[in-house]
């Protein structure tokens, strides 16, 4: 008995298998280390706006609210936090997109403004720090293309036969992903080129 228990045992396991079960896993894992250093790279940039903000203020103390834009932005961004074990839920990943459009959005207002203050643009610290803003929007779009990616695949995956059968049997379900207009919102990096006469880009707007 215990013998025939373990062998039709095996068959489970290896139907589950056949089915997609450890594929299923290992996807999701995927998708988790995926979103995990989108959430890296966005508080890579989050860290950067104290120091961006007071050095502006050095030189621009009549620019209040749109020093106060980016600081609430800023704060908003720190309440909206999102484990990977939350990203089935879209009303949740709507919010942090958009809370995360609205902290863009005021970084580039901010970069317009400094455009009429030469000696900020001169500052050996301010300099550093939009350096490290252009290149940290380059790592998040690099991240969050990952992310897209990620979930492409694994919600293709569950929706194929066989493997429906099992994400059902074991409650796997369609991720949401980034939405195309606060994906355009969360993309737009600030425009922090100082070194051509180009017109700063518009800031992007949220839904």
């Amino acid at each position: 008995m215990k013998f025939l228990r373990a062998v039709a045992l095996l068959l489970v396991v290896a139907g589950l298998s056949g089915c997609g079960y450890n594929a299923m896993q290992r996807q999701d894992e995927a998708v988790k280390a995926a979103w995990s250093e989108v959430i890296n790279q966005y508080q890579r940039r989050a860290d950067l706006v104290p120091n961006l903000v007071n050095t502006v203020k050095g030189y621009a103390q009549h620019e209040e609210r749109v020093l106060t834009e980016v600081t609430n932005a800023r704060a908003k961004v720190g309440t909206m936090q999102l484990s990977p074990d939350a990203l089935n839920d879209p009303q949740k990943l709507q919010q942090f997109q958009q809370a995360q459009g609205e902290l863009s959005s005021a970084l580039s207002r901010l970069m317009v403004v400094s455009e009429n203050y030469p000696q900020l643009k001169a500052d050996g610290l301010f300099q550093n720090l939009q350096a490290q803003l252009e290149g940290t929007e380059n790592r998040i779009t690099v991240a969050r293309n990952r992310y897209v990616k990620e979930v492409q695949e694994y919600n293709s995956m569950i929706r194929t036969f066989p493997n429906n059968l099992t994400a059902k049997i074991f409650g796997y379900q369609v991720k949401p992903n980034f939405t195309v207009d606060n994906e355009k919102a969360i993309s737009a990096a600030p425009t922090v080129d100082f070194g051509n006469s180009a017109s700063p880009a518009p800031a992007a707007t949220t839904h």
